[in-house]
């Protein structure tokens, strides 16, 4: 099953994985308003979507997986009469935040340029795989602009040295470099990087989905609570009590396949 949106959006669902192409190449997949609301609609969707078992995000193309916020867009709207919008303001979800709380684990395939609001939608997911000739970086302050989700997720990804560094200068960082601080998870080459990513989006759902998003859930809630509370969590579906759970057990002992129903 394949869904194009007018602005930009290509969602393909293919054996309990969904991937999601940002279709916009001639203007590097830039995250135009329309853009970012159908990526909100999309991402929501996925946490109620029994389909969907895991998410790859990519840009059409091989020059950029998304060159950040539509800057022709904002400089419209500058010349106009609404002001800018503040981040985490205004009606809707915030993109960012929404590709960040889905539910289902999510695999970033950067297929080149990976910057400003495009480094941000990186980083919202759970993993990040880089072509070797993708650049990744926050110029937001080469532009007066904020990058407020950015600064939060990077100084938790990177030594806060290196943020800070790569926030007050808004250089950007090859494949290599961001891999050495942990940014990326791998670096392939860029004809390769669709067929990684899809591949480990299908590893992630061959596995106990119940027990996987658990995982994802306790990570997110936990990961900045003292051990002691993070512990005693309860967060996301419970894998103990569920049918999953006896399926994984006994495909072990009768060595075969299990049949997973995420429930």
């Amino acid at each position: 099953m394949t869904d194009r949106t007018g602005n930009g959006l290509v969602v393909q669902v293919r054996d309990r994985v969904a991937t999601v192409t940002l279709d916009r190449p001639e203007r590097l997949n830039a995250l135009s308003s329309g853009l970012q609301a159908d990526l909100v609609r999309a991402f929501d969707g996925f946490d109620t979507d029994d389909d969907v078992w895991a998410v790859v995000l990519t840009g059409a193309g091989s020059k950029a997986f998304s060159a950040g916020i539509d800057l022709k867009e904002v400089r419209e709207h500058d010349s106009g009469a609404s002001s800018g919008l503040r981040p985490m303001a205004g009606l809707s979800r915030n993109v960012f935040e929404t590709v960040l709380e889905c539910g289902k684990p999510t695999v970033a395939a950067l297929n080149g340029w990976a910057l400003g609001g495009g480094c941000e939608l990186a980083l919202a997911c759970d993993v990040r795989l880089a072509a070797d000739h993708a650049r990744i970086g926050l110029p937001e302050a080469k532009r007066g602009m904020g990058a407020n989700f950015g600064t939060h997720l990077l100084a938790r990804i990177v030594p806060r040295g290196i943020a800070y560094e790569l926030l007050y200068t808004g250089d950007d960082i090859d494949a290599a470099e961001a891999h050495r601080w942990g940014l990326v998870n791998r670096v392939v080459p860029g004809e390769e990087l669709a067929a990684h990513a899809g591949a480990l989006a299908r590893r992630i759902a061959g596995n106990a989905p119940l027990t996987v998003r658990r995982y994802k859930a306790a990570i997110g809630r936990g990961g900045e609570l003292p051990l002691a509370s993070a512990l005693r969590l309860s967060v996301g579906p419970d894998p103990y009590t569920s049918e999953d759970r006896a399926e994984g057990v006994a495909a072990f002992v009768e060595k075969r396949a299990p049949v997973w129903r995420a429930r």
